[in-house]
C-alpha cells in the first residue's frame, strides 16, 4: 500500500491521480498506523513552510515522518520540509537533509519560477531510464541549496538541488505528477525501490 501523507498543504490529490495513471493505488491519510505500515510513503505539498511545520508538529507527524524506515518521497514543499531550515517564515524543518532552503533573489528573472526546466547530474535510481537534461515542471520561490545529499541539479538564477537523497528518504523540488512521461518514470522508479 502506498500512503500519501495528508496535511494542510495542497497538491495531494494530483499526486494520487498521477499514481492512478501508472496503475498504482494509493491512500491519502494522516493515520499514523497506516503511514507506518505502508510499503512506500509520499510526502507532497504546496504551501507555506512555517504553517505546514506547525501543523505537522501539533499532530506529532514530524516525529512520525522521521521514524519511517520504508522509502519516502518528498515533493516540492515536502522536500523543503525535509531539509534543516527554510527562510520561508524562518522555519526549523525536519533535518533529514543537511541543507537549507533559501529564497530566490533576482533583479531580472521572475519569481516564483513557474514552468518547465531541465534537470541534470543524476545520482539516484529515481532517474533510471531518463535522458540527461530531462524536462520537469516547477513552481517555487524557494530552493534547497546544493549539498552532499544532492542527487540532481537544476539551474534557475543559480544551480540548486532538483533532488535530494539520504538513506530511505528521496525528494524532488519539481512536480513529477505534472511532468508528463518524465514524471511518470520517476514515480515508477520510486515505486519499484525495494
Amino acid at each position: 500500500m502506498i500512503a500519501i501523507i495528508k496535511y494542510n498543504a495542497g497538491n495531494v490529490q494530483s499526486v494520487q491521480y498521477a499514481l492512478q495513471r501508472i496503475g498504482v493505488e494509493s491512500v491519502v491519510t494522516d493515520d499514523a498506523h497506516m503511514i507506518r505500515n505502508a510499503s512506500k510513503v509520499i510526502f507532497p505539498g504546496v504551501g507555506h513552510a512555517n504553517a505546514a511545520m506547525q501543523y505537522l508538529k501539533e499532530r506529532e507527524m514530524d516525529q512520525l515522518i522521521l521514524s519511517l524506515t520504508q522509502p519516502v518521497l518528498g515533493i516540492c514543499l515536502g522536500m523543503q520540509l525535509l531539509c534543516n531550515f527554510s527562510e520561508e517564515g524562518d522555519t526549523s524543518c525536519l533535518g533529514v537533509f543537511d541543507t537549507d532552503v533559501k529564497q530566490f533573489v533576482s533583479d531580472h528573472l521572475k519569481i516564483p519560477q513557474i514552468g518547465w526546466n531541465n534537470i541534470y547530474g543524476y545520482q539516484s535510481v529515481l532517474f533510471d531510464g531518463l535522458p540527461e537534461e530531462a524536462f520537469v515542471y516547477t513552481v517555487h520561490s524557494y530552493f534547497a541549496a546544493l549539498g552532499k545529499d544532492t542527487v540532481a541539479i537544476t539551474d534557475y538564477i543559480l544551480p540548486y538541488s532538483a533532488a535530494l537523497q539520504k538513506n530511505n528518504f528521496y525528494a524532488v523540488q519539481f512536480h513529477p505528477e505534472k511532468s508528463g512521461v518524465v514524471g511518470e518514470t520517476i514515480l515508477k522508479n520510486f515505486i519499484s525501490i525495494l
